[in-house]
C-alpha cells in the first residue's frame, strides 16, 4: 500500500455516515457493560465535537484486529500516519469554524448597537442592555459576587444556567470571563443586565468544550443577587 493515498482513505471514511444501526443497549448491569460503555460514549463525544464521522464496518474492523488478532491492515507506522492526517484535518476544520464564529460575531455585535437603541457598548467593545435597574452598590474587580444568569449562543442555545440548576452562583471577579468581570462592576446589587460578549471578551478562540464553540459571541442574562463579604 502506498503511503501516499492514506489522506484520502481517511477522509473518505470521515465523509460517510453514520447509518450502523445501534445495538440495543439500555440498561449497563456489570462493571464491564460501565466501562465499554463509558470509553464508547467518550469516544463518540470526541468524534462530534470535532465533526469526524466514521465508516462504522472499518471502525469495528480495526477495533476487533487490534484487540483479538496479530493481522491488521494498518502497521504502528501506517497508523500513526492516519493519525497526524486526522489531527490535521480536524485542526483546520477548527480554524475553519472559529473564523466563521468570529465574523458572526463581530456581524451581530454591529447590527446589534445599530439598530436597538437601549443597547450601550463600553470603550472594550461589550455590549449590553439594562433589564431591571437596581439600588444597591456595585462590586469592584476583586470583590466576590453571587448571580443568577443564562447564557446562550448566538444561534439562540442555551449552553448554562443557574436557573435551571436550581441555585445562584458565586465567584469572584477575578476569577471569570473578561465581559463578566467588566460587565458585573457596572450593575448594582439587585440589577438584571443582558451581556453582548465578543469572543475577545470571552473564550476566544480555544473555546470551553464541549458547549461553547471557537470565537463564540456570548450572550448572558445576570441579575446581580449580592456582593458576597467577609467570606
Amino acid at each position: 500500500m502506498k503511503h501516499g493515498i492514506f489522506p484520502l482513505i481517511i477522509l473518505i471514511s470521515i465523509g460517510c455516515g453514520t447509518d450502523t444501526k445501534r445495538p440495543n443497549v439500555t440498561t449497563l448491569s456489570t462493571f464491564k457493560d460501565s466501562t465499554s460503555y463509558a470509553l464508547g460514549a467518550d469516544l463518540g463525544t470526541n468524534l462530534k465535537q470535532q465533526k469526524v464521522e466514521i465508516d462504522f464496518d472499518f471502525f469495528m474492523a480495526g477495533l476487533l484486529d487490534g484487540m483479538e488478532t496479530d493481522v491488521v491492515l494498518l502497521d504502528k507506522n501506517q497508523r500513526r500516519e492516519m493519525m497526524v492526517a486526522l489531527q490535521k484535518f480536524v485542526r483546520e476544520k477548527a480554524n475553519e469554524a472559529g473564523q466563521t464564529n468570529l465574523k458572526a460575531a463581530d456581524e451581530f455585535l454591529d447590527k446589534n448597537i445599530a439598530e436597538n437603541s437601549d443597547v450601550k457598548e463600553t470603550p472594550t467593545g461589550l455590549q449590553y442592555k439594562v433589564l431591571l435597574e437596581g439600588d444597591g452598590e456595585s462590586p469592584g474587580k476583586t470583590d466576590r459576587v453571587k448571580v443568577h444568569y443564562a447564557g446562550r449562543l448566538i444561534d439562540g442555545s442555551e449552553f448554562d444556567s443557574s436557573i435551571k440548576k436550581g441555585e445562584p452562583s458565586s465567584f469572584g471577579l477575578n476569577q471569570v470571563i473578561k465581559g463578566w468581570t467588566e460587565g458585573l462592576q457596572l450593575m448594582r446589587v439587585g440589577s438584571k443586565f443582558e451581556f453582548y460578549i465578543h469572543p475577545n471578551l470571552g473564550y476566544g478562540a480555544r473555546g470551553k468544550s464541549p458547549h461553547i464553540p471557537s470565537n463564540s459571541l456570548l450572550i448572558f442574562e445576570i441579575e446581580l443577587l449580592e456582593i458576597i463579604t467577609g467570606k
